[in-house]
């Protein structure tokens, strides 16, 4: 997966804007957790290619063979992609896919239920998709009338997850397709990473349409982020009003402590993100960490277990990405109807159970001086006031080596319980693994 951070162009020169100073804010360095939404068209048809073990995809059929449901609109568009040739069996030769607009029935959607779910899996912040590439709005924008108060769901889908969300005390943040919409654009399907960025509108016309859309988000919501996707239109990168210099300023004047993404193609960014990716040490910068809790953002109505993560692999996760200093943003992809699909409900439920326990050690944590061990059991460290948090990945081993900088400290583990410690003949210590945790995903002890 690309990292965005390092597309910074065009090259401006001496002519080059002004942008922010502002940083990443301690809450959401503090924040560990958020959970994307991923709802739109493309939760209809729910559909994409599995992925997962055992499948070879050649690298040049990579985009007709789409892991992503939510790409669904343009891997429809490629002729004689698996996409497209269950399209035609399922709505017929000439139906398109904004058609599935007037298909979308999201009348089982309960933002607070909805929500609630979420937050009782441990978010701190909720990011939904308020216009995917497919450039579908799910609020009640004057800017088109290809959106979800005039057509499909007949609602404004952001404006009740906003609402829920501060409800619930969450912090609130909008995910937005900056230069890719292909509803207001005449190109050929995408079906390369060079297609990505050759097949888009670069005009000044889009890059005032995808200014004015993200200035309503930003005047109705007051987002906590923004999480722009896949650039922004070099047409809107200079130092006119409406370019993202400008926007960006205007942001951080109405939400001071807010945050931004590296998506936007431009030498200024808030933190880092890495999609579908295993990072191998501690990032010096703040950094979020997203991915579906499958191979796709979008639900895919195709995969079962075997392609979503149990909620012992999803709490694992959390815990290697914190203690390299990252968030973690997983993605919830509901069902067309607005229902969180029972597979990743249960996930999720799994993680906000252990978290309930074992918050205090993801929480407010900072790195430690390494993020692990290399060799014997794997175990994630974290620290904050409380001392540092000492995580044992596989606590069915048994024993929780410590590290030698630890070995004289107390420790507990998280339920309060004091760990009982031994030294091996080598001088190591080691902590026993109370036999009521050794089930567990993780097992966390505090040294202090």
């Amino acid at each position: 997966m690309l990292s965005f951070e390092t597309r910074t162009g065009p090259d401006f020169g001496a002519d080059a804007p002004v942008y922010p100073a502002n940083g990443v804010p301690e809450w959401y360095r503090d924040a560990k957790l958020g959970f994307f939404v991923h709802w739109g068209l493309y939760s209809v048809p729910a559909w994409a290619v599995r992925h997962g073990e055992g499948v070879n995809i050649p690298a040049e059929d990579a985009y007709a063979w789409h892991q992503y449901a939510e790409w669904y609109g343009n891997t429809v568009r490629i002729a004689g992609s698996p996409t497209w040739e269950r399209h035609q069996r399922l709505y017929g030769a000439g139906t398109s896919y904004e058609d599935l607009a007037d298909l979308w029935d999201a009348s089982a959607f309960d933002a607070d239920a909805f929500v609630g779910e979420l937050v009782g899996a441990g978010a701190k912040y909720v990011i939904p998709t308020t216009k995917h590439h497919e450039g579908f709005c799910l609020w009640d924008t004057p800017s088109t009338g290809f959106n979800s108060v005039d057509r499909g769901p007949r609602r404004d889908l952001i404006g009740e997850f906003h609402d829920a969300t501060r409800r619930a005390g969450a912090r609130f943040g909008v995910y937005y397709s900056g230069a890719l919409d292909w509803h207001v654009s005449d190109f050929p399907p995408i079906e390369s990473d060079t297609d990505l960025f050759r097949f888009r509108r670069n005009d000044e016309h889009f890059a005032r349409y995808s200014a004015a859309q993200l200035e309503e988000l930003i005047e109705r919501f007051s987002p906590d982020v923004l999480w722009n996707d896949i650039e922004w239109p070099d047409g809107g990168k200079g130092r006119e009003d409406y370019a993202v210099a400008a926007l960006l300023s205007r942001y951080f004047d109405a939400v001071p402590d807010g945050v931004v993404n590296d998506r936007w193609g431009v030498p200024y960014h808030g933190f880092l993100t890495r999609e579908y990716r295993d990072i191998p040490g501690i990032l010096e910068s703040p950094w979020e960490s997203t991915r579906g809790l499958g191979y796709s953002f979008g639900f895919n109505q195709d995969e079962d277990e075997r392609h979503s993560l149990s909620g012992a692999e999803l709490i694992r996760m959390l815990v290697d990405v914190v203690s390299k200093n990252g968030n973690l943003l997983i993605n919830v992809g509901p069902a067309a109807d607005g229902t969180i699909p029972a597979l990743q409900l249960a996930a999720m439920r799994e993680m906000g159970a252990w978290l309930a326990q074992n918050g205090d050690a993801v929480y407010g944590t900072r790195p430690w001086l390494r993020f692990g061990e290399a060799t014997g059991a794997p175990v994630r460290y974290t620290s904050s006031s409380q001392g540092v948090h000492v995580h044992a990945l596989d606590p069915a081993a048994g024993d929780l080596v410590l590290p030698a900088e630890l070995a004289g400290g107390e420790a507990r583990w998280s339920d309060g319980t004091p760990a009982e410690r031994s030294v091996r003949g080598d001088g190591t210590v080691v902590l026993a693994v109370p036999a009521g945790l050794r089930g567990g995903p993780v097992a966390t002890a505090t040294v202090g």
